[in-house]
């Protein structure tokens, strides 16, 4: 155990932590000349196509140093907010972690917050100030903000370059001298925690595991204390660039076990693994459950796809802990599901893995954030999905969640960033200067508010510059109302979104005008409304498309024309009675888009 060392990289999105991931992999000879890519460690083709890490990614490097060989277990983690859950497991499995900072930018929110939670956690920080080859590359201002926030001294913060493989070594030197061994012992029952797994269409589930006491050996019955399985270890291994199968995993080694288990729900992420004859007294103390912050309903495209739909969200959910998800049905679009997400951009790489993964093709409702709807009976409930809410004069008050956001930007976008978070219902708790030309501005504001476009407007409104970390604070009454969408006077409860009051009138204005534009014309008259309860607040009507009934008529009396004209008149009104309207996929999509 003297000569293992696990650690974690964290820092904020786009700040070279996988190409600095990358050099150490190709110093310790991890990756052979013929592996070698940029993002090794990135193995989905959507992690590569929008150069960004989805999931924390494990593996181990073998480095001699002196006369003594170490053993480092390394895992990537994910830099945007939505993806904190990845960054909150990998510090459960490690004792340091490496805080890459870019040196043409400085600290930005994310590095704060992930910084934070591995403080929390006790582990030994590392300060690395990457990008250093860059002309752009502000070191000693830079420097200045981590002897800030860490309070380390300048000479503990490592210059390094992930591009020319600049400050490497004395990086692995340092993972050797500042970062502790695993503590945990030998001789004591076994007691692994789960902190991730992956799902294998021919083997089954493979969980992933970081031994804290005892050892485990390859054919040993095992069980998993929350559930109360068992299982053979059939292989065991540790996380090379390919799994490498061993006979014996010791106290704090970190691996994976393959057991043949096939149904997604026999595995939890923070369970603890023991021996069926030997168990250990306690669990681990496991990770907190993560609760969605954004809810959108999934459904398939082709309703006899719903079986396969629920499957491939299962096995997609043994890769990512954070997605939870439940039936549920629609009149519009028939029977999907109702999934929560941790943001946006979550939301949008889980459906496009769904249909690049699993070919599932599938349509997303409007997303909304989960409210706490209170009834004149005193009874609360949890509102996920705008048609839950109980009727007006059953309803007492409605809370909505709030977030305290983090803003890190340059000093001359304050006036565009508090434009823009006043817009959104927010207030300014605190603002902070970190140097003279970076300030940190700190707003209270609703969930709902952040969920459609907030991010990609605060960075159009900071050319960039501006970064972003939030999380909730609770719960505060509010003014909100439902808002419907009815074609021909009949609900469409896909397009029902929870609202504030003083939103609705604008907001039900945009979507009317833009389903008018998306809906194709019929043989009759389209009306479409947005109404609050009864009250119809805004309409639009796609106008029928007109057939030339009198074109035969040629000479004669008008009234023969007319006669035709009534006719027709009377088979359209028979028509709006039985026709259907048909609410095209772009349309849900238009929806997200509107700019609320």
């Amino acid at each position: 155990m003297e000569h293992i060392r696990n650690f974690c990289i964290i820092a904020h999105i786009d700040h070279g932590k996988s190409t600095l991931a990358d050099r150490l992999l190709e110093l310790t000879r991890t990756v052979s000349d013929k592996e070698a890519r940029d993002q090794v460690l990135d193995s989905m083709d959507l992690e590569r196509e929008r150069g960004i890490t989805i999931k924390s990614h494990a593996i181990q490097m073998e480095y001699v140093s002196g006369d003594k060989n170490y053993v480092f277990n390394l895992i990537d983690t994910p830099g945007h907010a939505d993806f904190s859950y990845e960054v909150s497991r990998s510090i459960y499995s490690c004792e340091g972690a490496l805080v890459i900072i870019d040196a043409t930018q400085g600290i930005q929110a994310q590095t704060i917050s992930n910084l934070y939670m591995a403080v929390d956690h006790n582990l030994e920080i590392i300060p690395v100030l990457n990008k250093m080859d860059l002309d752009v590359a502000k070191p000693e201002e830079v420097k200045d903000q981590i002897v800030e926030l860490i309070g380390c001294d300048r000479d503990d913060i490592i210059e390094a370059s992930g591009k020319t493989g600049m400050g490497v070594e004395r990086i692995m030197e340092s993972i050797i001298t500042r970062i502790p061994p695993p503590k945990g012992d030998m001789n004591a029952p076994l007691q692994a925690l789960i902190f991730d797994s992956i799902f294998d269409p021919y083997r089954g589930i493979n969980v992933l595991f970081r031994v804290m006491n005892g050892e485990i050996r390859k054919g040993d019955l095992v069980k998993f204390v929350s559930t109360g399985r068992q299982y053979t270890a059939d292989e065991i291994g540790v996380l090379k660039l390919k799994q490498v199968s061993r006979d014996v995993l010791k106290a704090g080694d970190v691996g994976y076990l393959i057991s043949g288990i096939k149904s997604s729900k026999e595995v939890k992420v923070g369970d603890t693994i023991t021996h069926v004859e030997q168990p250990c007294e306690n669990s681990i103390p496991g990770f907190k459950v993560v609760k969605p912050m954004v809810f959108a309903g999934i459904y398939p495209v082709d309703s006899e796809d719903y079986e396969e739909l629920r499957t491939s969200i299962e096995k997609l959910q043994l890769n990512d802990a954070s997605l939870s998800y439940e039936p549920e049905s629609s009149l519009a679009l028939g029977f999907g599901f109702r999934c929560g997400f941790l943001g946006m951009l979550h939301m949008e790489i889980m459906q496009e893995r769904l249909e690049r993964e699993f070919g599932m093709s599938v349509i997303s409702t409007v997303p909304n954030v989960s409210y706490r709807a209170h009834t004149k009976s005193g009874e609360t409930l949890i509102v996920n999905n705008p048609y839950d809410l109980p009727a007006s004069n059953e309803l007492d008050y409605i809370e909505e969640p709030f977030i305290t956001a983090q803003i890190i930007s340059k000093s001359e976008f304050v006036g565009s960033i508090m434009n823009l978070c006043i817009s959104k219902r927010g207030n300014l708790k605190y603002q902070q200067y970190l140097t003279s030309d970076r300030v940190e501005l700190t707003f209270e504001m609703p969930l709902a508010e952040i969920v459609f476009d907030f991010y990609d407007r605060l960075k159009s409104a900071t050319r960039g510059y501006a970064s972003l970390d939030y999380h909730q604070s609770g719960y505060k009454q509010a003014n909100l109302t439902r808002l419907d969408i009815l074609l021909n006077g009949e609900p469409v409860d896909a397009l029902s979104t929870l609202i504030h009051r003083d939103n609705a009138y604008s907001f039900g204005k945009k979507i009317c005008s833009k389903l008018k534009e998306l809906i194709p014309r019929q043989q009759f008259d389209i009306a479409i409304q947005a109404a609050i309860g009864s009250k119809i607040i805004s309409r639009e009507t796609v106008k029928a498309i007109r057939k030339d009934v009198t074109a035969k008529c040629y000479g004669g009396d008008v009234t023969r024309k007319r006669k035709l004209i009534e006719k027709q008149k009377k088979g359209k009104k028979r028509m709006r009675h039985v026709g259907n309207v048909e609410v095209p996929q772009q349309a849900f999509l238009a929806v997200l888009k509107i700019d609320s």
